[in-house]
Formats: C-alpha cells, structure tokens, sequence
C-alpha cells in the first residue's frame, strides 16, 4: 500500500470520524465494514459527504450519490481515487 493511499484513508477515517456520528471509535472500523451497519444513517452520510469534498477539494457527481458510495472506507477510498 502507498504512502498516498494511507494518508487517504487516514483522512478518510478522520472525517467519518468528526461527521458521522457513530456510536464507535472509527479506528475499530476495517475498511470493508458496512458503516451503516456499525450506526451511519443517511443525515450523517450527507454530513460525511460534504466533509469529504471539503477535505478532497472534489464533489460527488449525482451518479455517485448513493447508499453504496459510503457504504464503507475501501468504497469512499475508490470514489475519491476515481475523482481526484
């Protein structure tokens, strides 16, 4: 794995962390678990969104606006490789 790509995943498990209000630690999270499984619920997905694009400096186009997208960190991880 790259140096990049853990950075990435760092970000990306500090912003679940700050929006997505989960009842657990995001550091207790593999990057394969359903997220909404371990508690994010549709309103802090879209909280996690926008903190993503912030962070990234990228938007989410509308064919990326689904459960699936956030669904888990590998799952973000892709769709920010894909647009960035």
């Amino acid at each position: 794995m790259s140096v990049q790509m853990t950075t990435d995943l760092d970000r990306i498990r500090d912003i679940i962390g700050r929006y997505g209000k989960l009842p657990i630690t995001v550091d207790s999270i593999g990057e394969d678990d359903d997220l909404y499984d371990k508690g994010l619920t549709s309103h802090a997905s879209v909280n996690v969104m926008i903190g993503l694009e912030d962070e990234f400096d990228i938007e989410f186009p509308d064919r990326l606006l689904q459960k699936s997208t956030f669904s888990s960190i590998a799952a973000i991880s892709a769709a920010i490789t894909e647009l960035v």
